[in-house]
Formats: C-alpha cells, structure tokens, sequence
C-alpha cells in the first residue's frame, strides 16, 4: 500500500509532535509520499519574489523520514524563497536522512529525474512538477530550480458591446513543458511498475474549483502512462477526478504545515494576507489557527496497486486541530461527516466523477462513479 498526504512544513521546538497522530499510520505503508513545502535549510536570504518565504530548520529531515516519509516533492513555489543555497541544502539534509526527493534540483536534468522506490514488491517511479513558479524558481539546463509545468492564462472578452463585462478565463498548459512531462512518464514507465506524479498546481483557497491547464495536464499524463497524480498548492482539498480508472487527487490539501505566522510574525501586514480574507468571505484569522476553516479539511490518501487496471483508493479523513496537527477521524464523528459532506460537494460541484463511501474499516472508499444509463 502506498499513502500519499499535501503540505509538510513542521516549524517548531519539537517538530514530531505535528505528526504525533499519524506517525504509525504513515510508518504502516510500504511507501509514504509528501509535499516538502518550503525549504529545509538555516542558509540563504529572502527571495523578493517569495510572497511569504518560508523554511524550517535542518533538525527537520531525520523527523520526517522517522515519522514515515520515504519520498518528497521539493518542486512548489516556495523551493526558492532562500535561494539556490537553501534548495542546495534541502537536497543535502533531507537525501541524507535517507528520503527519496523529485522536482529539484541542480539544473533541469536533475529536477526531471524520477525517484525510485521499491514498494510491496513493485518498482515505483515518482516525478515531480510545479506549475505554481515565481521568477526565477524554475531550473534551467544550468540553474537550480523546480521542474517546471508552466502554465498560460487567456481573458476572453465575452460582449464587446458592453464594457466591464467580466471576461472568460482560459488557462493551457505550455507545450513544450507539457511534452517534456510526458516524455518523462513514457521513460518512466519503461522501468516501473507504478508511476506516480507530483504536481504543485491549482487556484489557491478557492473552493471546489479545478482550472482547464489541469484538466488538460491531468489526461495528458494519464495517456502517457501514469498511475495517479498527486495534486497540491490550494492550501484546501479539492474533488478526486478517475480518468482511465486511474485517480486524480487534484489537490490533497494541508497536512503538517505550521501556521503563516510561524514564518513571519508579522504576516497580518502582507499583502497577500488581505488578499486571503478577500478569498474566504466573513472569514477572521483567530490567534492559533490562521487561514481558512476549510483549510482543515485533510486526508491520508491509500493507494492499493494489488489490481490489473488501476489503483484502488481509500481515503482517511483529518481534521487539522488548532496546533496545526492533523487528527485522523472516526465514523460517528460529527467532523467525520463534515469531512465526507464536504468531499462529496466539492467533487459535484467540480463536475468530478467519483463517488465516496464509507467502508468497514472505517476510512473511505473513493470509485469511480456509476455511468448514467
């Protein structure tokens, strides 16, 4: 079984207490993937195109790998916020605490490179992308950086008539990003018996609401040969889409990522702090927890490759509690049906065809929906 969770990013005095409810669940897989999000490093300077630059100390990486990682995305736009001297370290801490990292990297070479892992028999290739990239975050053939999957954005005006109007929005994946993805799946898949793919993309903080580039990128990848991508960057869950009978988890949320202010004590004066009040209507940051009540919402994602035609998947619900730590749910819970209520929505609201349901065991069993007719 392979499980898969969002955002890590501990910053605090004893870092293994954000996992002191999910650690045994994570050590129990035979591989366990998650989002770095921010650098591992106590080098570098602020970059000025980070929005809020984050980064956790070096103590940070053996805690992850004891709490059960075994392999991390590095590629978000938050890889850069101390520089290339920080990302340089990530690579150094977290390789040496002995976890497997994709998306970052040296040059564009190394950022492409998958990981590769052995889980419950099978060879598993994971690679990494970002969509989401501030100025200068992505690698080049001789600069460090994330392995990019860039993305356009296209306002059509709707009535030329009618000055004002709001316009259409389109959104399309770069061509030439898009095809060195696919070219990477297609490699991959020649030596793996899985190929999993991490991509940091997505409209943050926005409800429900899964852009055309993903859409878009999501069945170009799934074509091309892999298993299930794994979505994150919103900061919220967002539905599960089945493309091929394979899953698409277009973003897995928050899971063990301090608060803002862990980062920057005085975020309330950002910028972009007031944009995220504009986002969530008659939200108001409390003193502990300090972004958006959906943002609690969380989950453990369980992949089962024991079948022919695609991975199987359940679905642990979190409730992510005050001190930022993810708390597993139980059925009967009142936030257990809050979870599943929301889930649920959200996936009809995208237009999404899964189906949810709970299981014997207590977690959630994420289908394909039945066809109409």
């Amino acid at each position: 079984m392979i499980c898969a969770v969002g955002d890590v990013a501990p910053r605090r005095t004893d870092p293994a207490t954000i996992f002191a409810a999910t650690a045994s669940s994570l050590r129990s897989a035979d591989l366990c993937f998650g989002q770095m999000e921010c650098p591992v490093s106590d080098r570098g300077s602020p970059s000025p195109h980070a929005r809020l630059a984050m980064r956790t100390g070096p103590e940070v990486a053996p805690v992850l790998r004891e709490a059960g990682f075994d392999v991390l995305s590095i590629a978000g736009n938050h890889a850069l916020d101390f520089g290339t001297v920080a990302l340089t370290d990530t690579l150094t801490h977290l390789g040496g605490a002995g976890i497997a990292l994709c998306g970052g990297g040296a040059n564009l070479a190394e950022a492409q490179q998958p990981a590769l892992l052995e889980a419950a028999g099978k060879r598993v290739a994971v690679l990494a992308y970002s969509s989401i990239l501030p100025a200068g975050y992505a690698a080049d053939a001789s600069r460090p950086g994330c392995a990019p999957l860039r993305a356009h954005t296209q306002y059509e005006q709707i009535e030329h008539d009618q000055p004002g109007t709001p316009p259409r929005i389109h959104t399309f994946a770069d061509r030439a990003d898009l095809a060195a993805m696919e070219a990477d799946i297609r490699a991959a898949r020649a030596s793996a018996d899985a190929v999993l793919i991490s991509i940091h993309w997505g409209i943050h903080f926005v409800r429900a609401e899964v852009a055309g580039y993903q859409r878009e990128i999501a069945r170009a990848a799934i074509r091309a040969g892999a298993d299930a991508i794994l979505g994150h960057h919103p900061h919220l869950l967002k539905g599960v889409e089945f493309i091929d009978g394979k899953p698409v988890f277009y973003s897995l949320g928050n899971f063990a990522i301090e608060q803002p202010s862990a980062f920057d004590e005085n975020i309330a004066a950002h910028e972009s702090f007031a944009h995220l009040q504009t986002l969530s209507k008659g939200w108001q940051p409390k003193a502990k927890y300090q972004t958006p009540p959906e943002t609690r919402h969380s989950v453990i994602a369980w992949l089962d490759f024991a079948g022919e035609s695609g991975p199987s998947v359940q679905l642990q619900p979190c409730r992510i509690d005050d001190d930022s730590v993810p708390q597993p749910l139980s059925p009967g819970a009142p936030e257990f049906a809050e979870w599943l209520a929301y889930v649920t929505a959200i996936t009809a609201e995208a237009g999404l065809n899964s189906d949810y349901a709970v299981s014997a065991n207590g977690k959630v069993t994420c289908a394909p929906a039945p066809r109409a007719g």
